[in-house]
């Protein structure tokens, strides 16, 4: 895959993650509190939203490190590796491990996106 198809998947992918976490909000908080002020804090029903939160919020973490290197390949032309491609699966893949509450895989999943970026890095730092 491109890094430009990456990084329009890495798009995709956030939305995957903010339409997962509020369909789970809706079961977990209830409509009245999610349309209403949210003066109160209640304690959300189920681990599904909580798994959803967490995952959107390392999602974002890794989001801004990734489109970084992934606009620094594109912007210099040193495209064609295949760090972009290894981030992007192993994040697509990560969503549903963490969402199941699959342990180790989910955190392998985790590292393996790590090593995609670094070898992004490497390709950058090539120039």
């Amino acid at each position: 895959m491109s890094e430009m198809v990456c990084l329009e998947l890495s798009i995709l992918l956030w939305y995957a993650h903010v339409l997962t976490q509020g369909a789970f909000a809706g079961r977990a908080l209830g409509l009245a509190y999610l349309s209403g002020p949210r003066d109160d804090n209640p304690e959300p029903q189920g681990q599904l939203f909580p798994r959803a939160t967490r995952a959107l919020r390392n999602y974002v973490e890794n989001l801004a490190p990734f489109v970084a290197a992934d606009l620094g390949l594109i912007a210099t032309q040193h495209t064609g590796g295949f760090g972009a491609t290894i981030w992007i699966v192993a994040r697509i893949v990560y969503l549903p491990l963490y969402l199941s509450g699959v342990s180790y895989l989910r955190t392998l999943c985790w590292l393996t996106s790590l090593v995609g970026l670094g070898l992004m890095l490497l390709r950058l730092a090539s120039m």
